[in-house]
C-alpha cells in the first residue's frame, strides 16, 4: 500500500469520527495525529495477513524439491556460507552428532587456551631437593657435626648428608669438619678422621676430599688466627687420611715445589715425615691419641703423676689445669685428688702442703673436679690410711693439717672433714714411767 493509499485510509477515518465545532486548533491537530496513528496500525495488520495468505499459496503451488519449498532451510540469512546444514544436519540443542557416531581419541592441542599440561598423561609426584649453596651448607651440616662429636655415629651422618642436594657443595663437608674439630678436643679430631674415612664412596670420593684439603692449606693464615697450631694439625690430619685412603696417595707428591705460604710448607712437610714414619704401618690410629675414657687406667694414672710432679716444681696451676683438661677424663679426677694427698703425706714437706690445698682449690673453683670427685677422692685415701702410715709414720699429722686447710679453702665440706681418721685417733704420749692421753 502506497503513501496516497494510506493518506485516502485516514481521510476516511476522520471523516467518520465527529469533530467539535468548539475545539481549538491545537485540540483538532492533536485529534488528527491520534487518527493517523490509529489507521496506520490498522493498515500494517492488514497487509500482514495478506502477505501470509500469499507464502501459503505459493508454497502449495511450488515444487516439493526445489529450494523454495524447504520451510526449515538452515542456509544462512546472511548471504554467506556454503548452504550446508548445521552440524551436517545432525543434532540439535544438546546433542554431540548424528546418532551413532563414534568419536576417537584426539591429542590435545597446546596451542589451545584450554589446554593443561600437568593434566596429560599420568601425573607423577616427586620430592625435589634444590642443590645447597655454601651458606645453607654451612648452616644446615654445622650443626649435624658438632651433634655427632657428641655421639660419634658416622651412620647417622651418612643417613643425613644423603637426604641433602650437595652437588657441587661436597667439598664442603670434609673441610668444615676439618676446621670445626681443630678448634675443640683431640677426641674430635679423631672422630673428624673416622668421620672421613667412613664418608668414602659413600657421599664423598678421594677428589673431593683432595680439594677440601686444599682449601685449608690455602685458608691456613685465615685458620692460625684462631688454633695456632693448625699447621701441624691439618699436617696430621692430611697423614692419617693418606693412611685411611680417603686422600690419593700422591696428594703431598703433588705440592712439591709449588707452595708459598709457609704455613701450607709446614703442615705439608708434617704430613710427609708421618707417612715415612708410619710407612710399614697401614693406619695412624694413634696420631691423636686414644681419646678420652678410651685409654688404658695405668696410662691415665701415671699422666695425673706426671702432672702434679711438674705443678710441684712450676707452681703453675693453669698449665695443670690445661694438661687435666686435655686428659679428657672428668668421670676420673677423683683419682687426681687421690694422686696429690698421697704425694703430699709421702712427700711430708710443709710447702707441698700449701701447694696441694692451693691446686685442689683453683680446680674446685674452676669447675674441673665436682664435689663427688673431691669426696671420692678423700674417701678412698681415708679407707688406704692405715696401710700408708706403714710406710710414712706421720701420714695422719701431715693428713689431718692437709684436711683442716682444705675445709679452711672452701674445697671440701665439714662432713668429709669429720669423716678423717686422722682427727678422732687418740695418740698416745708417754711421760717418764706413767703415760698422759691427749686428745
Amino acid at each position: 500500500m502506497g503513501p496516497g493509499e494510506e493518506d485516502a485510509v485516514v481521510g476516511e477515518e476522520l471523516s467518520e469520527e465527529e469533530v467539535s465545532p468548539d475545539w481549538t486548533p491545537q485540540e483538532k491537530a492533536l485529534h488528527e495525529a491520534k487518527m493517523k496513528a490509529k489507521a496506520k496500525r490498522r493498515l500494517r495488520r492488514t497487509s500482514s495477513r495478506d502477505s501470509a495468505r500469499e507464502s501459503e499459496s505459493t508454497d502449495c503451488s511450488a515444487e516439493p524439491l526445489s529450494p523454495r519449498g524447504r520451510g526449515n532451510d538452515r542456509k544462512s540469512r546472511m548471504g554467506k556460507g556454503r548452504g550446508l546444514p548445521k552440524k551436517g544436519g545432525a543434532g540439535g540443542k544438546g546433542v554431540w552428532g548424528a546418532p551413532g557416531q563414534v568419536y576417537t581419541y584426539q591429542e590435545p592441542d597446546a596451542r589451545d587456551p584450554n589446554y593443561d599440561e600437568s593434566a596429560q598423561g599420568d601425573t607423577v609426584y616427586q620430592k625435589v631437593v634444590l642443590e645447597m649453596d655454601e651458606a645453607g651448607l654451612q648452616k644446615t651440616v654445622q650443626p649435624m657435626v658438632r651433634e655427632y662429636f657428641e655421639h660419634g655415629d658416622t651412620g647417622e651422618v651418612i643417613a643425613l648428608l644423603n637426604e641433602l642436594n650437595l652437588g657441587s657443595q661436597k667439598p664442603g663437608v670434609p673441610r668444615l669438619a676439618v676446621s670445626l674439630s681443630m678448634e675443640g678436643k683431640a677426641s674430635h679430631r679423631e672422630l673428624t678422621s673416622r668421620l672421613l674415612c667412613d664418608l668414602l664412596e659413600k657421599v664423598l670420593s678421594e677428589e673431593d676430599n683432595a680439594q677440601a684439603f686444599n682449601r685449608l692449606l690455602t685458608d691456613l693464615p685465615d685458620l692460625i688466627l684462631d688454633t695456632p697450631e693448625a699447621p701441624q694439625m691439618l699436617g696430621q690430619f692430611i697423614a692419617r687420611a693418606v693412611a685411611d685412603h680417603a686422600l690419593p696417595l700422591d696428594f703431598v707428591d703433588r705440592y712439591k715445589g709449588r707452595v708459598d705460604c709457609e704455613h701450607a710448607r709446614a703442615a705439608l712437610d708434617r704430613a710427609a715425615v708421618l707417612l715415612r714414619i708410619k710407612r710399614e704401618i697401614i693406619r695412624l690410629d694413634n696420631v691423636w691419641g686414644v681419646g678420652g675414657g678410651q685409654r688404658p687406667v695405668k696410662h691415665l694414672i701415671k699422666e695425673m703423676n706426671l702432672l702434679l710432679q711438674e705443678f710441684l716444681l712450676s707452681g703453675q696451676v693453669s698449665e695443670a689445669e690445661r694438661c687435666l683438661r686435655d686428659l679428657e677424663v672428668p668421670h676420673f679426677h677423683h683419682e687426681l685428688v687421690y694422686e696429690a694427698v698421697v704425694l703430699v703425706l709421702e712427700g711430708s714437706a710443709e710447702g707441698h702442703v700449701l701447694m696441694a690445698v692451693n691446686l685442689l682449690k683453683a680446680l674446685w673453683e674452676s669447675g674441673l673436679i665436682t664435689l663427688d670427685q673431691m669426696n671420692r677422692g678423700f674417701q678412698r685415701v681415708y679407707s688406704e690410711l692405715p696401710d700408708l702410715t706403714l710406710d710414712v709414720p706421720l701420714a695422719h699429722s701431715v693428713m689431718e693439717k692437709l684436711v683442716d686447710l682444705c675445709y679452711q679453702e672452701g674445697v671440701i665440706t665439714q662432713q668429709l672433714r669429720d669423716e678423717c681418721p686422722s682427727r678422732g685417733r687418740k695418740r698416745f704420749v708417754s711421760e717418764g714411767d706413767g703415760g698422759i692421753i691427749k686428745q
